[in-house]
């Protein structure tokens, strides 16, 4: 779910930026704090573990480790893999903004092909389009939380 924060930036401060980061709702930090929790205590429990456990053979042992794995590591190429993951979140976001259903569109096609400038016809018309944002309603409430929240019965949509 999105969440806006337009009216907290529009009226920000010098340091305003700053106060959208600690912002919970909706922010990175919300995403990555497991993650982030996870990699801390295990990097911290390793360290640990090198600097007050382990002797110095063992220390070489898993030095000479550490640098057989960076080696093997760099036969990955991290960028192409990043590049095609950004590319296909970017194409999945923009095929869904592309499906969209824009009334506006069918509401040209309906005014241009629906012809009459009398009553009959304007009610036609208007019949036309108001059975559109029924169904493009009826579609996002399928979708959407927000909108299945704002519409949870058909007592609401009517």
């Amino acid at each position: 779910m999105t969440v806006t924060y337009s009216s907290k930036v529009a009226n920000a401060t010098f340091f305003g930026f700053h106060r959208l980061l600690l912002k919970w709702k909706g922010s990175i930090y919300k995403l990555l704090y497991r993650e982030f929790i996870v990699f801390a205590t295990l990097y911290t429990a390793i360290s640990v573990l090198y600097r007050f456990f382990l002797t110095g053979s063992q220390k070489r042992f898993f030095e000479k480790l550490s640098i057989y794995c960076d080696k093997y590591a760099e036969q990955i190429p991290v960028t192409f893999v990043l590049g095609f993951y950004v590319t296909l979140v970017v194409n999945r976001w923009w095929n869904q903004f592309v499906n969209l259903p824009w009334p506006d569109r069918l509401m040209f096609l309906i005014s241009s092909c629906v012809q009459g400038s009398d009553e009959y016809g304007r009610l036609l018309r208007r019949t036309l389009m108001r059975y559109v944002n029924l169904t493009s309603l009826l579609i996002f409430r399928s979708v959407s939380t927000a909108v299945y929240k704002r519409f949870p019965t058909m007592d609401h949509v009517v």
